[in-house]
């Protein structure tokens, strides 16, 4: 596995694609910073690539690093040619040497390979993970030390919300269309959740269904509007996550300020009553009983 932050060229060969790998130092990001998730081509990556480095952009974020669960991936090569860092997780790693039948160990690999893949995730301190067709389901090992950072997860999904969850979801909708069964599909960018495409939807992209259609042509235009949905959900999960900082940031500027209001009343009124038991003390002392008979004794002949 290739691990930090590197510069990459790419040259491909017959048997995989390989990459030439060098170490450079990582410069301070002043912009928000995503991390991406791929398995295969990548060519949504390539949508938040040209979004946000193609002018007028669309996307206020820089690519700090591509992660992809197969070697094979072309979106390693658009990565590599935009200058963005990579890193190869493969899960077949983890189950080296452990039986297809030992669910147990093999179980006990994969919750390692996805809490691995978090601590990858978090060492990039990213305001957000992006799936970009990342193939593999993410499980409490990997989305719990997310959360625990406040790193929010979003995943593309071909399909609209609450339809045909998990894989191949576009051959299954065009089949419910060509069945009648559904007039409608597309695609959405939601949440991660540990269920499924089952997290809160941020975009949602519509598409009619057209009787006749091959499916070729109705992977085509949901692609299409993937390319679209992906960079829209990106840039808006960067924004909520920036207000609800913001939020947080404010309302704990104002209780702090009013905690220090009111540590400021609690010492006032602490010395108020100091100064009054004072006073009191100092009334009963010897000296101020002494003090008030003279003042009495000259009252008295002062009437005199």
């Amino acid at each position: 596995m290739v691990n930090g932050c590197f510069d990459v060229s790419y040259s491909p060969s017959s048997r995989s694609q390989q990459y030439q790998v060098t170490r450079i130092e990582q410069t301070p990001y002043t912009m928000a910073k995503i991390v991406v998730l791929i398995s295969g081509s990548g060519s949504n990556l390539q949508a938040l690539i040209d979004a946000s480095t193609k002018e007028p952009k669309k996307l206020d974020a820089d690519i700090v690093k591509v992660i992809s669960s197969s070697p094979d991936a072309y979106g390693l090569a658009r990565a590599a040619h935009a200058k963005i860092p990579i890193q190869v997780h493969q899960l077949k790693e983890y189950y080296k040497g452990i039986p297809k039948d030992s669910k147990e160990e093999r179980k006990v690999a994969r919750d390692q390979f996805d809490s691995d893949l978090a601590q990858v995730v978090i060492a990039e301190e990213p305001d957000l993970v992006v799936c970009a067709g990342w193939m593999l389901i993410l499980s409490m090992a990997f989305l719990e030390p997310l959360s625990q950072v406040g790193i929010p997860i979003i995943n593309l999904h071909p399909a609209l919300p609450g339809t045909f969850e998990g894989t191949h979801a576009i051959e299954r909708s065009w089949e419910a269309g060509r069945k009648g069964e559904i007039t409608k599909g597309g695609c959405m960018v939601h949440y991660v959740i540990e269920a499924v495409d089952m997290g809160e939807p941020l975009v949602v992209k519509e598409l009619e269904v057209t009787q006749g259609e091959s499916v070729d042509a109705w992977e085509k235009k949901i692609h299409d509007l993937e390319h679209v949905a992906i960079v829209e959900g990106a840039q808006l999960a960067l924004e909520k996550s920036r207000e609800e900082a913001e939020a947080k940031a404010s309302q704990a500027a104002k209780e702090k300020e009013e905690a220090e209001k009111a540590q400021k009343a609690k010492e006032a009124k602490a010395k108020a009553l100091a100064d009054s038991k004072k006073a009191e003390t100092a009334k009963k002392s010897p000296i101020a009983k002494k003090d008030k008979k003279r003042d009495k004794k000259k009252s008295f002949c002062v009437v005199c």
